[in-house]
C-alpha cells in the first residue's frame, strides 16, 4: 500500500447552527457538536482508508467555550497517526459569529477508526508520511495517547474475566 499524507485527507466543515441544533437559551447541544466531530472524523478516515470506516473509540472531547444560534461552528479534521488497521483523527472545532468574525475554540476530540473488509472485519490501511514537525509532534502524542488506551483495554478484559482484579 501507498503512504498517504496527511494534507491529503484532511477536511474542513463548516456549518452554521440553526434553531433546532440548540437549546431554548441558544446554547448548540453537544451531542450536536459531537455528531459533526465524528462525521469530520469520519470522513477523514474513509478518505485515507479507501474503505469502509467505522468509530473505534472517542478517546477525548473536551468542550472550552460555548457555541450559538447564528454562530457557524468549523470542524478541523486530520489524521494523528496510523496503526495497522486503525487510525486516530484529531479534530477541533471553531465557532465564528460571521458578524464581528469574532472566533473561539468550542471543542477538541480525538477518535479512533477503524478500516473494514468486505467481510467487516478490520483490513489493512495504507501508512502515513509525516512531512512537518506539527505532523510528527502529534504523531508522538497520538502514539502515547495509544499505549494509554492498549493499556486500559488489557485492564477492561483482566476485569471481566475477574472483578477481584479491577
Amino acid at each position: 500500500m501507498k503512504e498517504k499524507k496527511v494534507a491529503n485527507t484532511s477536511v474542513t466543515l463548516s456549518i452554521i447552527m440553526q434553531p433546532q441544533d440548540a437549546n431554548m437559551a441558544g446554547n448548540v447541544h453537544g451531542g450536536v457538536i459531537m455528531k459533526h466531530i465524528d462525521d469530520a472524523a469520519g470522513m477523514v478516515a474513509l478518505r485515507h482508508a479507501g474503505r469502509n470506516v467505522v468509530t473505534a473509540s472517542i478517546d477525548r472531547l473536551d468542550f472550552h467555550n460555548p457555541a450559538f444560534i447564528g454562530t457557524l461552528l468549523t470542524f478541523k479534521a486530520c489524521l494523528n497517526m496510523v496503526g495497522k488497521t486503525s487510525m486516530e483523527i484529531g479534530v477541533r472545532v471553531e465557532a465564528e459569529n460571521p458578524v464581528s468574525g469574532k472566533t473561539s475554540h468550542v471543542a477538541s476530540a480525538y477518535l479512533t477508526f477503524v478500516a473494514l473488509g468486505e467481510d467487516q472485519r478490520p483490513t489493512p490501511v495504507p501508512p502515513l508520511k509525516l512531512e512537518t514537525e506539527v505532523e510528527n509532534r502529534r504523531n508522538r502524542e497520538a502514539t502515547d495517547r495509544h499505549k494509554v488506551r492498549l493499556s486500559e483495554k488489557t485492564k477492561e478484559k483482566l476485569c471481566q474475566k475477574d472483578e477481584t482484579k479491577c
